[in-house]
């Protein structure tokens, strides 16, 4: 109904753009805060798998603490506070010993400090190699950033150490063809991925392990016009042998096979839609992980949809991600992809359970009360009809516009 501009050259929006936008704006809050109401603290929770956390540096500049959404709303209302997205394995600190005197006012008894959290230069609204703050004041126009799904640091494209940020992983649209980003501090962390078959990498040049255990880059199978591994290259991907290194450095075909469970036989098209199988006893990879790695040069990693399924669930490998202190990268709903379809279910149920009960609602209404609704939308429907056919389509709706139309609505209210 609007034009772009209006004549004092203001931008404009239609009615219908402006309910989108804020459709939009709920479901992106909903994702951030993973379908929290903020209505509880976190803390009775303990060091929850993954949460939504601000950090007060009204009450704490040298950042060194997190709060819940709950205690950001109720707690640290009016301070300056920002917003870190989610981290894992974290307790709300609203009101302990980094607080001072000040207390959390709805979980008062806390323990004087959260010994397993963890942060990091974000908490004091810094990020990225650049050590530099988000939005960035000296900068007109900000520039996009990747999240580190091991360290969960904030990265610019231009600072992940590749050539180009052209080798991001993505589609035409310039959408991301990958689940999850590893940075190339923590890449040093994870270098036994490069052992892995090349389907756990998005589509582009990954690195995968030579015979010399250096990280080298070779091409992706091909995707078809659905975004989906080409059939054959991934099924030759997975089953083949894989190359791997001995622990003299000298490159051995393991005669152990990947094995692909039912799941990706009927479904080749998923790269990983069916887990390799592993024993307890019998590591997949077939190698000495700490030789196979251990001269591997780090690299940012970029992996495709449900590369976690892949990971070797040996004894040996079991006690190499606890020593590592990476456990969480077997857990499944560790990821933001799980986190974030976790709160969409979240967010289905609560506006069902919202329009359930404006329906009981009405129900329980007598017949009076139904009427006098009913025929207040219909009012007001007409109302809005006769101002939209009165006006010129070209011009914008204004503010005065819109009271004039709730002007209009009293006055015949008043007359009935």
């Amino acid at each position: 109904m609007a034009a772009n501009l209006d004549d004092d050259g203001e931008q404009t929006v239609s009615i219908n753009e402006y309910l989108e936008s804020i459709e939009e704006e709920e479901l992106e809050a909903d994702l951030v805060l993973g379908g929290d109401e903020g209505d509880e603290c976190t803390y009775s929770k303990g060091y929850m798998r993954r949460q939504a956390i601000f950090s007060c540096l009204t009450c704490t500049p040298e950042g060194n603490a997190g709060i819940c959404t709950a205690c950001c709303l109720s707690c640290h209302d009016g301070h300056e506070v920002l917003e870190l997205w989610t981290k894992r394995n974290f307790k709300c600190d609203c009101g302990n010993s980094k607080f001072g005197e000040f207390s959390c006012k709805l979980s008062p008894n806390k323990d004087v400090e959260n010994i397993e959290n963890s942060y990091n230069h974000n908490f004091k609204g810094l990020y990225c190699t650049c050590n530099r703050p988000y939005p960035d004041p000296d900068l007109q126009e900000q520039e996009e950033m990747i999240q580190c799904c091991m360290c969960e640091d904030w990265f610019h494209e231009e600072h992940i150490s590749l050539s180009s940020p052209k080798e991001i992983p993505r589609d035409e649209e310039g959408e991301p063809l990958y689940e999850d980003f590893i940075c190339k501090a923590c890449s040093a962390v994870c270098s036994f991925l490069t052992l892995y078959p090349k389907t756990i990498w998005a589509a582009g040049r990954q690195p995968v392990a030579d015979g010399k255990n250096k990280s080298v880059e070779e091409d992706i199978p091909p995707k078809d016009g659905a975004g989906k591994l080409d059939n054959d290259s991934c099924s030759d991907a997975v089953q083949k042998d894989h190359l791997v290194v001995d622990t003299n450095g000298k490159s051995v075909i393991d005669e152990k096979k990947f094995v692909i469970g039912e799941s990706s036989q009927n479904n080749h098209s998923s790269s990983l839609s069916g887990s390799i199988a592993s024993s307890h006893t019998s590591c997949v990879l077939g190698v000495d992980w700490m030789a196979a790695s251990h001269d591997s040069e780090s690299r940012p990693f970029f992996l495709s949809k449900n590369w976690r399924d892949a990971l070797c669930k040996c004894d040996k490998c079991l006690d190499m991600y606890k020593e590592k202190h990476i456990s969480y990268l077997l857990d499944k709903e560790d990821s933001i992809a799980e986190y974030e379809k976790n709160a969409k279910q979240k967010r289905d149920e609560k506006l069902q359970q919202r329009e359930g009960a404006e329906l009981n609602f009405f129900n329980n209404l007598g017949h009076v009360e139904k009427m006098e609704i009913l025929n207040g939308i219909a009012d007001f429907k007409d109302e809005f009809r006769s101002f939209l056919g009165s006006v010129d389509p070209s011009k914008a709706i204004t503010t005065e516009d819109v009271n004039q139309i709730f002007e209009n609505l009293k006055n015949k209210r008043r007359r009935v």
